[in-house]
């Protein structure tokens, strides 16, 4: 059953195993976006709540000639503008907590590195991290649907409701930012007094 099919099942028939199966496939991924974007693991777990809940409530108004995806993403992302709004000051906590997928919230070293190296690559991503929390919003978002929930430039075209042009344009801006923060600060972290070497724009977002 695609996403779609299922959601069908859910506008017309109220069909809850068909929008258990939707929140199987979807609550990961809707978790780390509203934790990206929010800087808050624990309120991305609540703001995840909040997403299926407007699904549900909003099942009605869902167009079966648009992807569930798209649908899904953008009632997302108000929720996270909205939480922005209502939060002036962005709480300090770390995004390597409990509940993030990939490489960065792993707790153990990789055969593939040293446990000095695994240590960096983790320190680095945290930095990472709390810079991405610096990004304005207009950026942000572009910078965690491409690089962490691997949207594509029309898909996320599509989510934004812009030009693609657009996206890519922010896109930019967003790593160009974002590479200004962590200007120096890897070097920093080894200890070194070397000139600042800033990581190529796209390889620190992998952190």
């Amino acid at each position: 059953m695609t996403d779609e099919q299922a959601m069908w099942r859910v506008q017309t028939q109220d069909d809850h195993r068909a929008f258990a199966r939707l929140v199987e496939r979807w609550e990961t991924p809707i978790r780390n976006l509203c934790a990206r974007m929010t800087g808050d693991v624990h309120r991305g777990e609540d703001l995840k709540q909040d997403v299926f809940t407007r699904v549900f409530e909003k099942r009605q108004a869902y167009q079966p000639s648009q992807r569930f995806s798209t649908w899904m993403w953008r009632i997302a992302l108000n929720l996270c503008y909205d939480e922005a709004r209502r939060v002036k000051r962005r709480p300090e906590v770390s995004l390597e907590a409990d509940g993030l997928d990939g490489a960065e919230s792993s707790d153990f070293p990789t055969p593939e590195l040293t446990p000095d190296a695994w240590l960096e690559q983790r320190e680095q991503g945290e930095l990472v991290r709390q810079a991405l929390r610096q990004v304005p919003e207009l950026y942000r978002t572009v910078l965690v649907l491409r690089h962490y929930e691997r949207l594509k430039l029309r898909e996320i075209a599509e989510v934004l409701e812009v030009p693609e042009g657009t996206v890519n344009s922010r896109m930019a801006e967003g790593l160009a930012q974002l590479t200004r923060l962590l200007e120096g600060q890897f070097d920093q972290l080894k200890g070194t007094k070397a000139p600042a070497k800033a990581k190529p724009r796209r390889e620190i977002l992998s952190l």
